[in-house]
């Protein structure tokens, strides 16, 4: 048999095509800035994403406790919310420091941002309340009167209307954001924590720590669809992107609860670490559900699909925020004791990357980087920078 035969330039060439072929890809850095809420520090942590390096600390004169970014990447603004002046505090990407804020009332519990984008709505105790904040004046505009002092709220995604969770008084009301009124209050069994909205809008989950259950109402009527015991006391919820999944963490098990909402049945517990407390989805090819440890100073992965454990990663001390950047490259997670924040590579999950055999043979994964950011972080926004 005759063989045809193979030049040295041939035989360089496939060799170059093979390495490519087995090149691994790098991490990519990104455009933008995570803000940083640090609570003990009373200032904005900024980290420069494209460097995981601190860029600056911005100093409030109060504690902030939560942030978000402005639903139009073209604004490049986060907000600051610090609940016990009840101030909300514009930060510019482009200048890095406030460049308005707007106090509505006191004793702030949480806000949300509107459907449309356009507006914050802010959940005020003194006076009950909750007042919408347009982004365009940054000023208070509407009111929606309560009767109760208020715990937790939400906005649902696809309709406008909106829910606030009243533990002392075991009411849900519920209200109309287009008319700026209350529809509906449901009086319930059992003193309620958290609420949210199901994606579609037509159903609420409400949970009870005191209880450890989980009711379902129907938005329309108010009437109760069915109550779900389940074995920790709600205090955590994590959606799927799509909905089709929740996730509960909180006290009396070191587990994760999995809830269908559209099935409205719990389908399975499975554990998760020491104590889980905060979580996040990151949405990928797998997706992963991490959830924070911060008993243990780590953090737990799990396939979403399987439910399988992917990896435990230690992180710093007090981990109780994870934040996936918008290019679904890096969890981001904050640690409260430590002061920092631990930078997870997400491809470095799979086990495909270079070493990836420890990943898949250990069950653990190596952090990509630490970045210090202040005193008591407690919440993150990622902003991108065109």
């Amino acid at each position: 048999m005759n063989h045809t035969p193979i030049s040295r330039r041939a035989l360089v060439a496939g060799a170059a095509a093979a390495a490519a072929g087995c090149t691994q890809p790098k991490a990519q850095p990104f455009p933008g800035f995570c803000f940083v809420a640090n609570r003990d520090g009373r200032t904005i942590g900024v980290v420069d994403l494209s460097r995981f390096r601190m860029r600056r600390q911005i100093p409030l004169d109060a504690a902030p406790e939560q942030m978000l970014a402005h639903p139009d990447p073209k604004q490049a603004k986060a907000y600051a919310l610090a609940p016990q002046n009840g101030t909300v505090y514009e930060i510019d990407a482009n200048t890095l420091g406030v460049s308005r804020r707007v106090r509505a009332g006191n004793g702030a519990v949480g806000m949300r941002i509107s459907r449309d984008g356009r507006a914050l709505w802010v959940l005020y105790r003194d006076l009950p309340g909750l007042i919408e904040i347009p982004f365009d004046s940054l000023r208070p505009g509407r009111r929606i009167r309560l009767s109760a002092p208020p715990d937790d709220f939400d906005l649902a995604r696809e309709t406008d209307d909106g829910c606030v969770v009243s533990g002392r008084s075991r009411s849900l009301t519920l209200v109309s954001l287009a008319k700026a009124a209350t529809t509906r209050t449901i009086v319930a069994p059992v003193e309620l924590s958290i609420a949210r909205f199901r994606k579609d809008g037509r159903q609420i989950i409400a949970g009870s720590q005191t209880d450890r259950s989980l009711t379902i109402y129907d938005t329309a009527s108010g009437r109760t669809v069915v109550r779900l015991p389940i074995s920790v006391a709600p205090r955590n919820f994590c959606f799927t992107d799509d909905g089709g999944q929740l996730y509960v963490t909180g006290d009396g098990m070191d587990a994760v609860v999995t809830v269908y909402p559209y099935r409205t049945e719990v389908a399975e517990t499975r554990l998760a670490g020491h104590a889980p407390a905060g979580m996040a989805v990151t949405e990928t090819n797998p997706s992963y559900l991490m959830l924070a440890n911060p008993g243990a100073d780590g953090v737990t992965v799990l396939d979403v699909d399987s439910g399988k454990l992917i990896a435990v990663v230690g992180v710093g001390k007090e981990p109780t925020s994870i934040v996936i950047t918008p290019d679904r490259q890096y969890a981001l997670v904050l640690n409260q004791g430590s002061g920092d924040m631990a930078v997870i590579w997400l491809r470095a999950l799979s086990g495909n990357q270079a070493g990836g055999v420890r990943v898949k043979r250990y069950k653990s994964a190596p952090l990509f980087t630490m970045v210090p950011v202040g005193e008591g972080p407690v919440s993150a926004a990622v902003v991108a920078l065109s």
